[in-house]
């Protein structure tokens, strides 16, 4: 046809088997590619895992993984078997039935109970919210004022407490959160911190906060070590390193904040964090060493020193949990004990939490958190500078804060002194030592207890001496049962700490334990003889259900979470625990 622009049939057949071939390369080449993409991604995951696996592999070494494994096998299988049907509704009413006996010991009841549930109709006269206050006041209790209390109380006398008590009205209204409205207040803060600060030889330029608690200054570190790895590393996939003695406020900050939390042993017979463990776990994602001065279970001091040096080497953050050392470890030498540095004059310590309503004397609530410098306190800062309500700056977790707190604090410490801090230093560890001097060499109690280590601060810890094989819940290898001492105290009167892991019991001595330290020494004597004849024990208590004798408190439930490696129950109970306090 003329002017046609159709091809030869051989070559529009030519063209169309062209098109055919660069449509299979086409498919060819996608398909090339989706194997190279999905190998790649498997390299990658490959790459991943393999990373993790090496690095716990030289952080735990081959015997170790190998028992990590086999304990997490373990775990599931008896969390499996948990989860049966039979095994699920027995355990369901065991658990039911020791949170009714726990709620029946903690919950008052009978017709002479009034329960208050409701705001009264009218208001109460003074008369009467006095009269009610006194009953309160008046329940049954331990009877911490005679010393039979190991730590919760760290009273510092009648003079101090009524000094604390016009403080707290001068200043109830008070709120932090408002320096231009309360001035005083916050003048008192600062100086509590600068106060603090000096105490722990803090250099030039460091700063530090006040908070609720030795739990808010342990997570406030945690957080302001994982925002200081994010802003300056990138990490997103945060590890710190905790000797298994930390406080548990260190395992709250890892569920808090994403945080993955390697576990150092500190084994018999320094109970210290092994710092060649501590530093095969450090990686690229570690943001933070932990060390205690002391911890709270046995009251041992980790080697600071050498975890300051590792902190050093690797450029990370060191925290020192110094808590419960507080007001005492600044002064041991005053006071002519021997001591170790854990302050700021190591050049790895970047961060020291310390109770001042421990052994500072200041009432409950109130803790310090001190930083080495400015910038790592301001990774814990909280701003928000585009609320609908104004611009949002708090320094910590809590917005507002009892100035009435931070009022009774201050006057604490002035009140106090650095005097009174060193009396108190030697009246408390003096009859620590006595205590810790009792377990080891009085023939009542030598061959029943052993203590924990080598305390050098107020706590003292000791588990049941060994005898041989078969040992029993909560005895050292067949020994004197531990926990069947701390009933034996209980029934004496005395709440004493029971620990797990190794079992055991510590003493927290205060300024009232150590006025009554002799006569928890002769009631030890008569309790460490019976740890190892339960029955003993069992009748003091006066415990029988169906004829049978009953274990105490610290035996069933310790024995229980020692038992078991899967702690579900042991969780259960808890949770029922903590229900209970709210229970009106």
């Amino acid at each position: 046809m003329p002017g046609s622009s159709r091809l030869p049939v051989s070559l529009r057949d030519s063209f169309a088997v062209a098109q055919q071939a660069s449509g299979r390369q086409r498919i060819l080449s996608l398909s090339i590619n989706t194997y190279v993409l999905r190998n790649l991604v498997f390299a990658l995951f490959l790459l991943r895992w393999s990373r993790v696996f090496l690095l716990n592999l030289r952080g735990y070494g081959l015997l170790g993984s190998l028992r990590r494994i086999y304990a997490a096998v373990r775990r599931a299988a008896y969390g499996v078997f948990f989860r049966l049907p039979v095994v699920r509704g027995r355990i369901r009413a065991q658990v039911d039935e020791a949170i009714g006996q726990l709620e029946r010991k903690l919950v008052p009841a009978g017709p002479d109970v009034q329960r208050f549930t409701r705001l009264p109709p009218e208001a109460w006269s003074d008369e009467r919210v006095q009269r009610e206050l006194e009953t309160l006041a008046g329940m049954e209790h331990t009877r911490w004022e005679d010393g039979r209390v190991s730590g919760a109380v760290y009273h510092g006398g009648k003079d101090l407490a009524r000094i604390q008590t016009e403080a707290y009205e001068m200043f109830a209204v008070a709120n932090p959160i408002h320096p231009d409205v309360f001035p005083g207040v916050r003048k008192m803060e600062a100086e509590i911190v600068a106060m603090v600060l000096s105490m722990f030889n803090a250099p030039e330029g460091a700063a530090g906060v006040t908070t609720s608690g030795g739990t808010e200054s342990i997570l406030s570190a945690v957080l302001s070590a994982r925002e200081k790895a994010r802003a300056e590393r990138g990490i997103t996939e945060p590890e710190m390193i905790l000797p298994e003695t930390a406080h548990t406020a260190f395992r709250k900050g890892g569920t808090y904040f994403g945080i993955k939390i390697h576990y150092v042993p500190c084994p018999a017979p320094t109970y210290k964090a092994q710092t060649s463990r501590i530093s095969r776990l450090i990686n690229r994602n570690t943001i933070l060493l932990v060390g205690s001065a002391p911890n709270f279970p046995h009251g041992i001091i980790d080697d600071i020193a050498a975890l300051s040096r590792l902190a050093v080497r690797h450029k990370l953050p060191l925290h020192v949990d110094c808590c419960l050392g507080s007001f005492l470890m600044p002064f041991l030498s005053r006071a002519g004990f021997p001591s170790e540095t854990v302050d700021f004059r190591l050049p790895g310590v970047t961060s020291i939490s310390v109770d001042t309503h421990k052994y500072g004397f200041a009432p409950k609530g109130n803790s310090c958190l001190l930083y080495r410098t400015r910038a790592l306190r301001a990774h814990q800062y909280f701003v928000c500078p585009d609320w609908p309500g104004g611009v949002y700056a708090s320094p910590g977790l809590a917005g507002s804060r009892p100035g009435a707190l931070i009022a009774a604090t201050w006057a604490s410490l002035v009140r106090t002194g650095e005097e009174g801090y060193v009396s108190a230093t030697h009246r408390i560890v003096g009859a620590a030592k006595r205590l810790e001097d009792a377990l080891r060499r009085h023939p009542g109690l030598a061959p029943h207890l052993r203590v924990l280590g080598r305390p050098l601060v107020s706590c003292v810890a000791f588990g049941g001496a060994p005898a041989g094989a078969g040992a029993a819940a909560g005895a050292a290898d067949g020994g004197v049962n531990v926990y069947a001492v701390a009933d034996a105290m209980a029934a004496r009167g005395w709440h004493l700490n029971a620990l797990q892991d190794p079992p055991a019991v510590h003493v927290a001595v205060t300024v009232p334990v150590s006025g009554a330290v002799e006569e928890l020494i002769g009631d030890l004597v008569a309790s460490g003889k019976e740890g190892a004849k339960e029955e003993k024990i069992r009748e003091m208590r006066g415990q029988a259900v169906n004829g049978k004798k009953k274990d105490g408190d610290n035996a069933v439930l310790y024995g229980v979470a020692g038992s078991l490696p899967h702690k579900g129950v042991v969780v259960e109970l808890a949770r029922g625990f903590l229900d209970t306090l709210y229970k009106a």
